[in-house]
């Protein structure tokens, strides 16, 4: 009797202790589900957020390149800019100191007629009181030609009249013939047969000169 009832307890504590058993299954099984789904999120955000970085940094490294080629096109226009504003200011200058180019060549016409008009008269002539008219005519031809010249250097156009002996310079002076003169050195001014003329420091017609050479 004693020994059954120790199998009947026995066996109702493996009833029980099975019971708590399957009980308590669902719940383990529930909380390692939570662990492993809660892991699954943590590496999910992370592999976002990865991703989200190297998207931003790629943003980001073409948005350099973007202001980069921006700011290049920007100091070329800029650059373009200037040197057009440079150009255009050279030419106003220009046009105000050249404007008046063919003018002064038409009037250098007048200034040799003046010029030669003057040193056709005899000195003899002029010294002498015995034409006075001729005198007159020659003093006013002379003054005419001096407020001429003046003019001419209001407006910065200057006689080109090389001195015997100064350096043959191309870019002044137009050689019509070369010869050997006494006291002259190779290569100089021998001879003006006429007078050039500068405006604002630029060769505007050259002084026609015979050059000394070597015998």
């Amino acid at each position: 009797m004693a020994s059954w009832c120790v199998r009947a307890v026995k066996q109702s504590y493996s009833i029980v202790a099975s019971s708590s058993i399957i009980r308590a299954s669902p719940r383990l099984l529930c909380t390692a589900a939570q662990q492993k789904s809660g892991q699954g999120s943590e590496e999910d955000q992370h592999a976002e957020q990865s991703a989200a970085e190297k998207g931003l940094a790629e943003e980001k490294g073409q948005l350099e390149e973007q202001l980069k080629e921006v700011t290049d096109k920007y100091k070329r226009a800029l650059a373009d800019t200037e040197n057009l504003r440079t150009r255009s200011q050279k030419m106003v200058e220009d046009s105000k100191l050249y404007g008046i180019q063919r003018l002064c060549k038409d009037l250098l016409e007048v200034a040799d007629i003046l010029e030669k008009a003057t040193e056709s008269v005899p000195s003899e002539e002029v010294s002498s009181q015995k034409n006075p008219h001729l005198k007159n005519l020659y003093d006013g031809l002379v003054m005419t030609d001096k407020q001429m010249q003046k003019v001419f250097a209001k407006h910065g156009l200057v006689k080109l009249n090389p001195d015997g002996g100064q350096k043959f310079d191309p870019y002044e002076h137009e050689a019509l013939f070369h010869a050997p003169v006494e006291g002259k050195e190779p290569g100089t001014v021998a001879v003006v047969t006429k007078v050039g003329y500068k405006l604002h420091g630029r060769t505007l017609r050259p002084a026609l000169v015979g050059v000394a050479k070597s015998p």
